[in-house]
């Protein structure tokens, strides 16, 4: 409930002082991060919240505030990323009536859950919550932008979701093996060792969703591929969901080979950022190529995020505006 008061501020009463310990975070975390986006000061007095500001941010902060609140009484958790989303998005009201299970959740109104095997995975902006929505709608979906924007993440996310409740039989996770200044032949190790850093990253997002010895089950039965680009050649890829990160370092020849790959049944998402390029000098992307060449291709799906998606430390959004605003003036 919501009390106007006479002074400079609104009062929000909890009626589960339990729940409103999480709200508030561990040490009034999630507090101060409200308090730091919107420029208001939250004060705790028993089982009530008072929001102290300017009219309008005051009434922001109630929303996000109760918006957290009904999910915590939906018996879902509330972390800084769930804050974060919130202060991004808006705050609609979580649909209790969703389906349950280990699928995508389509709730009437504006949420969009992915349900893993370890963790919920929720998109935390507008472009991110297209971006899900183009991956499940679109057979070839493509997710073209800065680092740190989720743009693997979510792509592993939806796969591993689709792989849980049988839409697809296998999930194929690939990077182009390219040097970013360092050689391969000198790394220690047989030909899969050497490449394994350069996986790394899908192995971490893998982690993230599936326990660790079934993971491990998985990936020995072949279920779960993570392997190089060039490891693709003269394969169909039926009923898989198949991603191809770093498509920017993909070759023209490269690209139109993996996407020829794609069979029956099978999703095939393609992520890459076009300022991170580490092909040689003269040698032109892929991703450019398939991008200017697909644009007006009818069932896929081109989805682009900027430097306010970024959902890693602040800092990194604004290195990207820096290099961003540098690139531009010159």
């Amino acid at each position: 409930m919501t009390l106007d008061q006479p002074s400079n501020e609104v009062v929000l009463e909890f009626s589960d002082n339990r729940l409103l310990i999480d709200l508030c975070g561990p040490y009034d975390g999630h507090l101060t991060l409200i308090e730091n986006a919107l420029d208001v000061q939250l004060i705790r007095r028993g089982n009530v919240l008072a929001v102290q500001g300017e009219e309008t941010v005051q009434s922001r902060a109630a929303a996000v505030l109760n918006a957290l609140y009904l999910r915590l009484e939906a018996g879902k958790d509330v972390e800084p990323a769930d804050v974060d989303r919130e202060l991004r998005m808006g705050s609609a009201q979580p649909d209790t009536d969703a389906v349950t299970g280990d699928q995508l959740e389509m709730p009437v109104g504006d949420r969009i859950e992915i349900k893993t095997r370890k963790k919920l995975v929720e998109p935390r902006t507008a472009a991110q919550k297209a971006y899900v929505q183009s991956l499940f709608d679109q057979e070839l979906a493509f997710g073209i932008g800065p680092a740190g924007t989720g743009k693997t993440y979510l792509a592993v996310a939806v796969g591993v979701s689709m792989f849980i409740s049988g839409q697809v039989d296998k999930i194929i996770l690939c990077r182009p093996a390219v040097e970013a200044g360092e050689r391969l032949g000198f790394l220690p190790g047989t030909q899969e060792e050497k490449v394994d850093p350069y996986m790394q990253p899908l192995y971490d997002a893998l982690n993230d969703f599936l326990p660790g010895k079934q993971l491990a089950k998985l990936k020995e039965e072949k279920t779960i591929e993570i392997a190089p680009l060039a490891f693709m050649r003269g394969r169909t890829l039926s009923r898989a969901f198949v991603v191809l990160d770093e498509a920017q370092n993909a070759t023209t020849m490269q690209m139109k080979m993996f996407l020829t790959r794609l069979g029956e049944g099978s999703r095939m998402v393609i992520t890459g950022d076009r300022t991170q390029i580490d092909l040689p000098r003269g040698v032109p992307s892929g991703l450019a190529d398939a991008e200017r060449l697909l644009k007006t291709v009818p069932k896929i799906g081109f989805n682009y995020f900027t430097s306010k998606d970024v959902v890693r430390h602040p800092l990194v959004a604004a290195i990207i505006e820096a290099y961003e605003a540098d690139t531009t003036a010159s």
